[in-house]
């Protein structure tokens, strides 16, 4: 070991660095690139991404000491979306760390060479991201946010908790193919409920949402089912309080739309698919292709409820339902 080693792993200790990291402190800094879909304030953003470091860190790596990581924000843009994309292409990180369909398409776009670990992307087969989930083929792969089947699943739970619901606006964003499929398994299901679906496409400027679903709520019986993606999270506020306004019973993706006032979700833990994605970050940092490493789908689904809504809704939750639920807002 030479006087500039010994002197770094002395340092890591004194800072009560894992060891880990001081095994690996001597070494070059590493580089990599975090894109998000949401802007850099957003809470959900910002608690994804703490998952992702919390993950890095328990693997030995963190940010200022062997890692450096370089972060964009695109804010549901999808011109921000390019943009970071071709930054990124140009600044040749290690790996790029991104979330979303609406990001993924344009990094493969920039770059075939780069490393890419995606996270919740609903259909990265059939978005043309990877040959297949068991053997992505190219320079991506991650985790799948869940299957398009599962709608089906979220129309059933609306009906069980609102049984008198005749209509659902499917809130999506078109110019995604997860928002077109996750359309279509909720269309399939709807026939054998009874229910009546239509579209209700998401974009940047949302200035016309209010006055669309309240044309939808004057006919009675409707509900709403908001679909994954970057615009969902990024509107989320404006969507909870269009439901409560209009009286509409709403069913969420994600379980911090219930925690922020909505009905119900049910859906995968998507902070917890950022903390395993620093593991896949970790095998890649030390060598492994990700042409050659599995996309993940989700093993575990959550549900959650939240009384205060349902009662200002006039609706009564069944006790079977409240026994399936990982998380009751009283």
């Amino acid at each position: 070991m030479n006087r500039r080693e010994f002197v770094a792993l002395v340092a890591s200790v004194a800072s009560g660095l894992p060891a880990a990291v001081r095994a690996q402190q001597a070494g070059a800094i590493r580089r990599i690139g975090v894109l998000t879909p949401l802007a850099e304030r957003d809470p959900v953003g910002r608690a994804r991404i703490a998952a992702f470091q919390e993950g890095l860190r328990e693997l030995g790596w963190i940010d200022g000491h062997n890692l450096r990581i370089e972060y964009r924000w695109a804010g549901g843009n999808p011109a921000d979306a390019r943009k970071y994309a071709t930054e990124f292409a140009a600044l040749s990180p290690e790996i790029i760390l991104t979330g979303g369909s609406v990001l993924v398409g344009p990094l493969l776009q920039a770059t075939r060479t780069i490393p890419i670990v995606f996270v919740h992307v609903p259909d990265p087969v059939g978005a043309g991201f990877v040959d297949s989930l068991s053997r992505p083929g190219g320079n991506a792969t991650g985790f799948v946010q869940f299957e398009y089947g599962l709608g089906a699943k979220w129309l059933e739970l609306l009906k069980q908790i609102a049984p008198n619901i005749t209509r659902t606006a499917i809130l999506r964003d078109p110019a995604i193919t997860a928002g077109i499929g996750q359309f279509g398994a909720i269309q399939s299901a709807a026939p054998s409920l009874g229910i009546e679906v239509s579209p209700v496409n998401l974009r940047g400027d949302v200035s016309e949402l209010d006055r669309v679903i309240a044309a939808f709520a004057g006919n009675g019986n409707g509900s709403v089912i908001l679909t994954g993606s970057a615009l969902s999270v990024v509107h989320c506020d404006l969507i909870i309080t269009l439901a409560a306004r209009h009286k509409l019973p709403a069913l969420y993706f994600e379980r911090f739309f219930v925690r922020a006032g909505g009905l119900i979700s049910y859906g995968p833990d998507l902070v917890d698919q950022y903390r395993q994605a620093a593991k896949y970050v970790d095998r890649i940092l030390k060598g492994e292709n990700p042409a050659d490493m599995p996309v993940l789908t989700p093993t575990k689904y959550e549900m959650a409820i939240n009384l205060k809504t349902a009662k200002a809704l006039g609706l009564t939750v069944p006790q079977a339902l409240l026994a399936q639920a990982d998380e009751v807002i009283e």
